[in-house]
């Protein structure tokens, strides 16, 4: 903290946030080591549903289209 390119996701995400639950996960405490040791240089990270999805900033396109797959393999 702070960091601004998490806050822009943030809010790049936040009309979404029906359709999907956030979790945001701090690579700098311990217990999220391996994150940080994959990820220190390339925050946000986006994983959707488990799977690496995109870094560095929101691609609403590339978000909307694999939600969208996600939630018609759902129905």
């Amino acid at each position: 903290k702070p960091c601004p390119l998490c806050d822009e996701a943030k809010e790049a995400l936040e009309p979404y946030q029906r359709r999907f639950m956030l979790q945001e996960v701090d690579i700098t405490l311990p217990e999220n080591s391996s994150w940080y040791d994959k990820y220190k240089y390339d925050i946000p990270v986006f994983h959707l549903n488990g799977k690496f999805l995109m870094k560095h900033q929101v691609d609403i396109q590339k978000f909307e289209d694999q939600l969208m797959k996600l939630e018609l393999q759902n129905d």
